[in-house]
Formats: C-alpha cells, structure tokens, sequence
C-alpha cells in the first residue's frame, strides 16, 4: 500500500470509525479511537495473532505503548482495571480520564494506529457493586471508553451469568465487550469446559455476543515467581468447547510467562488479547525484568532498579524509602503509583523520555516477536471502512432458545456444574 493510499484509508476510518462518545469528547481529534470490537477482528484478520491490552497505570506507560504501537504498525488496547483505576483506584490513571490522556498522546505524536479504551476487570461483587455499575458504566462510556470487561467471576456462576445480563442494557452495542469465567488465582480453581460453555450458551440467548472470554488458566496477577503459568492445553481445549459462539480469549495475568508460552497461546488458542500490567509499570520505573515479566526482587522485597534507567535515582530512593516505612515490598509496589505520579511527572525531560523509551522498546518486542501483532493497524482500518461504521456488530448471532435460559433454568442448570473455585481472597491487581 502507498503511502498516500494509506493516508487515505486513514481519514475514512477516522472520518466514520470513531464511536459517537469518542467524537463527542474529541470533536477536532486526529486520535482513531475506536471499539474493542475493532481490535479483536484485525487480530482474527491477521490470523494466530494478539495483540497488547497495556495496563496504562502511569501517563509514562501510555506514552511508550502508543510509540510501539506505531512503531509496529499494531491495533493496541490500553486499559486501567476497576482496582486500578476506579473510585478506589491505586494509580491516577482512571476509568475516567484515560481516554482523554490517550488521545493527548495520539494527536501529540501524530499516532494513526487504531486504539480502543478498555475498562477492564469491572468487577462485580456484590448487589451493591450491581447497583452501582447501572449509573457507573454509563459515566465511564461518556469519559471515551470504549471497551468493557464486566468481571463477576467471583460470583458463582449462575449470579455471574445474571450479572452480566442485568448490566447489558449499560453497555453499547457497539462496544467491545469482555466476559470472564473462573477467577485469576493461578492453579487454583481452574476454568473448565463446563463452566465457559454454559456460561456463553446462556449469555447467548440473552442476545449478548462477548467478543473475549477471560479464564483461570493457570496464570496470575502481578509479580509472579512460580514456573505453573498458562496452561495452554486447558485453553485450547476450552476455546475448542465455546468455538462455534465466536468468542475470542483474552489472556490476562502475562507476566510470569516466557515469551516461548505466550507464542504458543497465540499459536495454538483463539487468544487476540493479552493483559500487561506489573511489567511495564517496573519497566517504566527501571526496574530489572525477565523474559518472563517479572522484576528482580532482593531479599529485602525491594524491586532491583537498573541505575541510569527508568526514574532518577533520587526518585527511586524516596520511593523505597516510603515503601519501606509503608511495610510495602514486591508486587505491592503498585501501590506506589498513585502517591508519586506528580513526582514522575515534574522529573526533567530526557528522564520521562527514557522512562517511556524502555516502555516502548519492551512493547515493541511484544507486539512484534512474541504476540504476531505487527502490520495489524491497516486490517482494523479495512475492517472499519468495509463496515462504514464505527459499530461492526456482532460476530455470531443467536443460537440458544431463550426460553431454555429463563433466571430460573439458569439457576437450576448451575447446581449441575462441577467445579473447584479455589481459595478465596483478595486476587485482583
């Protein structure tokens, strides 16, 4: 494709591709802020490909992942997640201001990758929690979200399945949609074929068609020492179980897997949505990371920082001096986000610069080495102007009689499921 012809394609996805809430917010905007849904289909596009959904819990980390993205000529996802992000968030970076800050970058660096705004793990735990989501969800979509992953996985499974019915009329129907099955706990309480599938037979005959299921599949959140990781034989076969619904996986909790097991999630699943979160959060901070994603940890629980990398050295000495007076050591360190933002912000110039420079090269061997990304911005562009739309729709239509799935049948099929839920506690990151 020439150069003119791309330029072209771009300014008639911009011109019909961005979602009625994002030209509402940005009506002079050059950013192709677009749907989840959009994302999703370049990745079924391309073919054994996903692609990052970046954890943005710093301005820094946007920054990075946006210079990769277009780098890379990658469709990307940036999101916060409820405990991140929402009204009692750890990072400044919220469900409701992440929008505009990505759209600031986008139009300052002159990115022309598509980029949807994920609000991920909007975790529902309650009947408060429930309440609150039906005035809630609609004040993050008029923010410029345009994705969502209602997570009431810590329910069971027929309150989860209720749950996510009771929250539909919340939601556009042109917005990305995420649904989640099994709590992330590691190799607790894993996902099971069962579960998933009851899960989407019944969401299906509600008229909800999720474009990514999220499982327990053996992974975690945050920093993660142990070798157990993703189980991708267990994906595989669940995807393979739920296949004919046209669902998508998102993986979460990366970190903690070689790059060698997340080629072979894209490889061998219908995974086009991976979850970086902790990673580049250290990365951007300078914090020494494997392959795998996690930091170096000394024996006193404090992240090894590379020197001349990421933050000034003053920065980080007052940072570990406030984790250790706070009792804060490894994958707590996230806890540190929201009191020393400004601080990251007011650091010289080539200091920010270097910080989103790591940020950027560790995307950047992600999207193109390890998840088969590159070169996926032109098919999420043809994707859009084939529509005419911002609004693909949906990608199967209704297969389960819904008089198979009243409350009552959802409640009474559930009591049949088989299943370990793990632990409890607190798994969120």
């Amino acid at each position: 494709m020439t150069t003119n012809s791309a330029k072209m394609d771009f300014d008639r996805a911009l011109a019909v591709g961005r979602p009625p809430n994002v030209v509402r917010l940005f009506p002079n905007s050059r950013a192709l802020i677009v749907s989840g849904k959009v994302i999703d289909r370049a990745m079924l596009a391309k073919g054994k490909a996903m692609t990052i959904a970046a954890n943005a819990r710093n301005y820094i980390i946007i920054r990075g992942v946006m210079q990769a993205a277009q780098k890379a000529n990658a469709a990307v996802i940036v999101e916060i997640a409820k405990s991140e992000g929402g009204r009692n968030a750890y990072c400044a970076v919220n469900y409701w201001n992440m929008a505009r800050q990505v759209d600031q970058v986008m139009n300052e660096l002159g990115v022309t990758v598509p980029v949807a705004i994920h609000a991920d793990h909007y975790a529902i735990k309650s009947h408060r929690d429930l309440d609150d989501a039906r005035w809630e969800i609609p004040s993050m979509f008029e923010s410029g979200i345009t994705s969502i992953a209602v997570d009431a996985s810590h329910l069971p499974d027929d309150e989860n399945i209720l749950a996510n019915i009771a929250l539909s009329p919340f939601i556009p129907a042109w917005a990305g949609r995420e649904t989640e099955v099994g709590e992330i706990k590691g190799k607790e309480g894993l996902s099971t074929p069962e579960e998933a599938l009851f899960h989407i037979q019944a969401l299906n005959a509600h008229g909800i068609f999720p474009d990514w299921i999220a499982l327990n599949n053996g992974t975690t959140h945050g920093i993660e020492a142990s070798a157990q990781g993703i189980q991708v034989g267990l994906t595989a076969q669940i995807h393979a179980a739920i296949e004919k619904y046209h669902v998508s996986g998102a993986q979460h909790g990366t970190s903690g897997n070689s790059s060698e097991r997340l080629i072979e999630i894209r490889n061998r699943t219908n995974t086009t949505k991976a979850n970086v979160a902790t990673a580049l959060q250290m990365i951007s901070w300078g914090v020494e990371v494997n392959d795998y994603g996690n930091a170096a940890i000394d024996n006193e629980g404090v992240p090894v920082k590379v020197p001349g990398e990421g933050v000034s050295e003053e920065l980080w000495a007052a940072m570990v001096a406030y984790a250790k007076d706070k009792g804060i050591t490894g994958g707590n360190y996230k806890k540190l986000n929201l009191p020393f933002e400004n601080w990251i912000l007011s650091q010289p110039r080539e200091i920010r610069e270097r910080m989103a420079k790591r940020v950027e090269d560790f995307v950047h061997h992600l999207l193109v080495e390890v998840f088969g990304a590159k070169d996926t911005a032109p098919l999420a562009i043809e994707k859009i102007i084939r529509a005419g739309s911002y609004d693909l729709g949906p990608k199967t239509e209704r297969i389960e009689d819904p008089a198979e799935w009243t409350e009552e049948r959802i409640r009474e099929r559930a009591r049949a499921i088989t299943s370990t839920k793990g632990p409890a506690g607190d798994f969120e990151d």
